[in-house]
């Protein structure tokens, strides 16, 4: 394989972003629409709603929980803010957890430099903060 200048050089953070995310849509897009068809239609009044989230079982309930987080980055993601991210963060970290093990090679190639970019331009991000990050509830 040959390297090309591409491969070589720095992208920034705004270039990387602009990569990033339509593949990572696309991606999320695409766990949507299989979790979606795994369950039970979804009515779209709330009354109707409330009353299909209280007809799924655990595993139902929590795939349903997983489509509304998913859909949500996706319309981040397409430019309609979501609940709870930044309007300024294009790329939430979220998504691209999200997304890591159902991209191509190149993707999570980009993602990776992506997140070395953001650690390098924020060094507050490399460590959790006090009690954060803490799986076994020992220190």
């Amino acid at each position: 394989m040959t390297a090309t200048m591409t491969d070589v050089r720095e992208r920034d953070g705004r270039e990387l972003v602009d990569l990033l995310r339509v593949p990572v849509r696309n991606v999320l897009t695409e766990r949507a629409d299989g979790i979606r068809r795994t369950l039970p239609p979804r009515p779209s009044d709330a009354r109707g709603r409330h009353e299909w989230l209280r007809s799924l079982d655990e595993n139902q309930a929590r795939r349903a929980a997983l489509l509304d987080r998913l859909d949500a980055l996706c319309g981040h993601l397409s430019g309609r803010q979501a609940p709870g991210y930044a309007p300024v963060d294009l790329l939430p970290a979220e998504a691209l957890e999200e997304a890591d093990g159902f991209t191509g090679e190149s993707t999570a190639r980009l993602t990776a430099e992506y997140r070395r970019t953001k650690l390098t331009a924020d060094p507050e991000r490399r460590a959790p903060p006090e009690g954060r990050g803490v799986v076994s509830g020992t220190r």
